[in-house]
């Protein structure tokens, strides 16, 4: 998983540079909670938008992505602080974080799908994208996002000397699956899913871009879609930045005086804690009919009922 659990921190490392981190992640963290319980909150305030599979589909994205800063962000604390825990809890909190992180891609997919269904039927939607059961769509992500994350601990050759349950480990995923063979499998899983999400969204664009050269009425909704699209496309990008830390990483320690932990914080920051960060942010703020509702709710605060009085 190319998360945060694959950092490398050293027990030698300065205590200065140890509260710079901390002081840089913690608050972004925080920023990231607070607008993301806006916008969920905005969801739930706003019934129409639980009515429109679009915006059921980005609020799964964003507790998705809320529960895996929220496993990553500690489990940085924790490697920070070199911190040991049972080997069976982090193998589940490892599978969580890992299950997650493959998600977002996953989500970013039917998204796409999502607005070539809208585009294409209109009127009559296949059952599944209709709002009422496009839960059922997000129970499949997860139950596939899940079965590569268990697979890839079950493929490792397990030692019988060793105890899994009480044995004290550090939370890594580099040390929990660290096995040759599960590495060749991580590095597959990762090429799976960014060619399956990256052609789902290349087909979408190509369908709806040749769909506005025939349409004639309703070219706005088209090329809105046309746009959502891209967005993914960009998106799914800034998703996929995070499976260029080991290449990052060498360039750095080659031509550069840095430490192998603060170049392993350097690209956690930047392509994972960031793209998570911009990618909400983007989605909610393109979207006039969000960012309005989310503009009303920041600057008039929630709605109060005024209890009428009787005169005597």
């Amino acid at each position: 998983m190319q998360n945060l659990t694959e950092l490398p921190f050293n027990s030698t490392s300065p205590k200065t540079s140890v509260i710079v981190k901390v002081c840089v992640v913690i608050p972004f963290f925080c920023f990231f909670l607070s607008f993301i319980a806006l916008m969920l909150h905005t969801f739930a305030s706003h019934r129409h938008f639980l009515d429109t599979s679009r915006y059921v589909l980005f609020a799964h994205m964003l507790i998705n992505d809320t529960v895996q800063l929220m496993i990553s962000v500690p489990l940085f604390l924790c490697a920070i602080g070199r911190a040991r825990f049972p080997r069976v809890l982090c193998v589940i909190i490892l599978t969580l974080s890992t299950s997650t992180f493959q998600n977002t891609n996953l989500i970013l997919a039917a998204m796409s799908l999502e607005r070539y269904v809208a585009i294409f039927y209109p009127l009559q939607p296949p059952a599944f994208w209709r709002s009422d059961r496009i839960w059922a769509i997000n129970l499949c992500l997860w139950l596939f996002s899940f079965t590569f994350s268990v697979t890839e601990f079950c493929i490792r050759k397990q030692d019988p000397a060793l105890n899994i349950l009480p044995t004290p480990v550090l939370c890594i995923n580099t040390v929990i699956n660290s096995s040759p063979v599960q590495a060749v499998f991580r590095a597959a899983m990762s090429v799976f899913f960014f060619s399956v999400v990256a052609v789902i969204i290349l087909f979408t664009y190509l369908r709806i871009l040749l769909e506005t050269r025939k349409l004639r009425q309703d070219r706005a909704s088209v090329s809105k879609a046309l746009h959502t699209v891209l967005l993914h496309g960009f998106q799914l990008l800034l998703c996929m930045l995070a499976f260029t830390h080991p290449f990052t990483e060498t360039l750095f320690v080659l031509h550069t005086t840095w430490l192998t932990e603060d170049v392993a914080f350097f690209n956690y920051f930047c392509f994972i804690l960031v793209p998570r960060f911009l990618s909400p942010l983007i989605y909610g703020f393109r979207d006039q009919s969000l960012r309005k509702h989310i503009g009303k709710t920041f600057i008039c605060g929630p709605k109060r009922r005024v209890k009428p009085r009787l005169r005597c």
